[in-house]
């Protein structure tokens, strides 16, 4: 599958920083806000950039190592947060109501069956993903499936008018997988600095997490190709997630990075085609070890550091507002002239 992504034009980045340059305030004074109008002008083509119809898609899949005990929860977590997200009662619910985002769950691949539901949408590819331990996660028809729907849903988004979407998951066992991931493609991404506690491991858990995925690279290797390594060891929400990135990415829109899992899922994208990553908006950097080398990896700085490991889209909801001030400031905020007052010399 073929993505078209261009990286914003740079033309109008030096009016750009002589609007940022001039409000009323010292040289840089509003710090990294600055850096992010900037990047928010560049994707809008605009020196008052608007942020219209917010959202967050939460994608959702099960995955056969859970099975094998890679999580300390049980595999039924997955579909059980389903339900508690599509009851409003989970944290991202809380959280987009706050900030007036909406919100969206998609059913990748999740093992049970929800019916048609408000607030749901089934994309589902099978119930979960083999186990990646002893086969490939999935086969490369439905790595092809799950990237094509991740595609048209960012498109039908921007068809509906929103240009800023956050990105979060909820999948037991998908820290193992985007530890897989990250050790494929990042350099330096040894398993033992990748692999965190993730749902909250204790040690014994810890350390048979780490010999579980120590055995599924002893069946399908390191492999630096990023769509065989989601193939390997992805799971269904995570791919469908590389597809909505790069298809939202083409559409120009702003995106909003959660956390690890999130994070693993933008290695893949990345690693397809570079030119998404002026699109995206670092939202925090995440308890999981492995997130700080994929940070690094990527050459970025995240807005926020809350200790958060939650998932969801907790982090980009919560982000958010830091976006919608960068963008305010930009708009609405007097320049030296406008407001008679004196300039720096």
């Amino acid at each position: 599958m073929n993505f078209t992504i261009r990286a914003p034009d740079q033309t109008i980045a030096p009016r750009l920083q002589q609007c940022i340059d001039t409000k009323t305030k010292p040289l840089g004074a509003l710090g990294r806000l600055e850096a992010l109008a900037l990047q928010i002008g560049l994707v809008q083509q605009t020196e008052a950039p608007v942020l219209n119809q917010p959202h967050i898609m939460v994608f959702a899949g099960d995955h056969g190592a859970a099975r094998a005990g890679v999580s300390a929860y049980p595999q039924d977590v997955t579909w059980q947060m389903v339900e508690n997200f599509l009851a409003g009662g989970a944290a991202i619910n809380v959280f987009s109501r706050q900030m007036g985002l909406g919100l969206t769950v998609i059913d990748a691949g999740v093992n049970h069956d929800f019916g048609k539901r408000p607030g749901l949408i089934d994309a589902k590819i099978a119930p979960g993903t083999d186990n990646f331990i002893e086969r490939p996660a999935m086969s490369a028809a439905q790595c092809e499936a799950a990237l094509g729907k991740g595609r048209d849903l960012a498109h039908a988004l921007a068809a509906n008018g929103c240009n800023c979407v956050g990105f979060g998951e909820m999948g037991i066992g998908n820290t193992a997988a985007a530890s897989l991931l990250t050790h494929c493609l990042v350099a330096g991404g040894e398993l033992a600095t990748v692999t965190g506690r993730g749902t909250g491991l204790d040690d014994a858990g810890l350390a048979r997490k780490q010999a579980l995925l120590k055995q599924a690279l002893t069946r399908g290797g390191r492999q630096r190709d990023p769509l065989v390594a989601l193939v390997q060891y992805g799971g269904f929400e995570i791919a469908m997630m590389v597809g909505a990135m790069l298809g939202a990415a083409e559409k120009r829109m702003v995106l909003l990075i959660d956390g690890f899992i999130v994070t693993s899922a933008l290695l893949v994208a990345h690693a397809v085609a570079p030119a998404v990553l002026p699109y995206c908006v670092f939202a925090h950097r995440s308890k999981e070890p492995g997130h700080t080398l994929q940070l690094e990896h990527l050459g970025v700085e995240p807005l926020m550091e809350l200790d958060l490991r939650l998932g969801e889209g907790t982090g980009a909801a919560l982000a958010y507002p830091l976006v919608q001030a960068a963008v305010n400031f930009l708009d609405e905020m007097a320049s030296f002239e406008s407001a008679g007052v004196s300039a720096q010399d």
